[in-house]
């Protein structure tokens, strides 16, 4: 058997072309960290401005979660993938070459419209061509990817900005863009009969989805409080580390610390770390322990811990930073667990629909999280310009660190909430 006839070894072929799709993605949603100081001066923009900058990428992406799920059971992840690619591609040629804020809001939005279709587009994959006790470990391994992703946004992407600028770095990240999705377009199916290939031992086809069927299925999910409680997890957990790494996590040490971008993005570079290494090891250990409510709310009372740092110290020791930083990106892998559990909570034909659900809470989070802290600081900002940029002050980070932790500390909240009413119903029916 050939790599594209063996249904085992094509099916990590396909996954790879989705996620170096995905790496693009968390490059690219992330990347304002870094370029925050030139944003800044290019488009001209207040601490709150650049937050609406940075989370226009994530309203729209959220908006399409759900759409993205219902389309991905109707056609399967080849053509949302591949078309995903090129739409996030063209709106980073787009940024790139904007000359004012409009045009860089618009086409940060544009790359959100073409990365929101990704991951949802990779978990029915990965429904359709894994089996039911290795998907823990797959979705914890595609935020892996992210934590890649993330890594390559802080230092490499500093470094490469340093070097040729941010407007030939953000055009070079589109053309790597229209590369993948060939690949996407090439390698990937919606299933291994799709492919033309044998089925695979313990993965069942999967069978094919109405339109009446997916509103039942997303009536279903409206109504439904464990539904809710997945999503203010994944709200929180997510959202809150994507702003950490993706926009004040390094202004945070900059103003306070008076570190330079490149080194204050190695600090990022350890959440990034965190990110890469955390889900896929939670998602394994829950695979293992065939456990996912405990891991997700100890994981969650770590994370509250970290996040609090700030908020209580204000400043603390360098080296408590780096490992609240790396602590924060290995836990919320502890809030990705939110998507396996509402995806085994459901049938096979609505994976999508309901992985989506769940999914657009997370970015919700991170387009509301950057903004607010971004008030936060405008509210205790000094009024003094230093080097042409406005100064903050560390209160005014403390207010806004505290917003994230004590987000992810009702979370924590949740997960009990959540733990609680699965061991009522395990004693119910005992």
């Amino acid at each position: 058997m050939t790599l594209l006839s063996n249904p085992r070894k094509r099916r990590w072929l396909a996954w790879g072309a989705l996620a170096l799709v995905f790496l693009l993605v968390n490059v690219h949603r992330l990347s304002t960290a870094v370029l925050s100081e030139r944003l800044t001066a290019a488009f001209d923009t207040s601490a709150a401005q650049l937050g609406t900058l940075h989370a226009a990428f994530f309203v729209v992406y959220a908006l399409v979660q759900i759409p993205t799920g219902v389309v991905a059971d109707r056609i399967g992840p080849r053509h949302v993938g591949s078309a995903g690619a090129v739409v996030l591609s063209v709106g980073a040629v787009g940024f790139a070459l904007s000359d004012g804020y409009l045009g860089a809001f618009l086409s940060r939005g544009l790359i959100g419209l073409g990365s929101g279709v990704i991951f949802i587009s990779i978990l029915r994959f990965c429904a359709n061509w894994y089996r039911a006790d290795e998907f823990g470990t797959m979705t914890g391994l595609t935020a892996g990817v992210a934590g890649l992703g993330a890594i390559l946004a802080t230092t490499p992407l500093a470094l490469t900005v340093a070097a040729v600028g941010w407007r030939p770095t953000v055009l070079g990240l589109a053309a790597v863009g229209l590369v993948a999705a060939v690949g996407v377009a090439v390698l990937a199916r919606s299933s291994p009969a799709d492919a033309g290939l044998e089925p695979i031992e313990g993965v069942p086809e999967q069978p094919s989805v109405t339109f009446a069927e997916t509103a039942g299925h997303l009536r279903t999910l409206a109504g439904d409080l464990e539904q809710w409680l997945l999503s203010i997890v994944f709200f929180a957990g997510m959202g809150a580390l994507l702003t950490l790494l993706g926009l004040w996590g390094v202004p945070y040490l900059v103003v306070v610390y008076d570190l330079d971008v490149t080194t204050a993005s190695y600090f990022t570079l350890l959440g990034s770390v965190g990110l890469l290494v955390g889900p896929p090891t939670i998602g394994w250990l829950s695979d293992r322990l065939e456990r996912r409510l405990a891991p997700m709310a100890v994981g969650l009372a770590l994370f509250t811990v970290s996040l609090a740092v700030v908020p209580v110290f204000g400043r603390p020791p360098l080296p408590v930073v780096a490992v609240a930083y790396f602590a924060s990106g290995f836990l919320v892998g502890a809030a990705v667990l939110s998507l396996t559990v509402v995806k085994e909570r459901y049938p096979p034909a609505a994976s999508g629909v309901a992985t989506a659900t769940v999914n657009t809470a997370g970015f919700v989070g991170a387009a509301i999280f950057p903004a607010l802290m971004g008030l936060a600081l405008d509210t205790y900002r000094t009024g003094d310009v230093v080097g042409g940029t406005v100064a903050y002050t560390e209160f005014g980070y403390r207010v806004a660190f505290a917003i994230v932790a004590g987000a992810v500390a009702v979370s924590f909240c949740c997960s009990l909430w959540l733990l609680a009413r699965d061991r009522a119903g395990s004693n119910a029916t005992s």
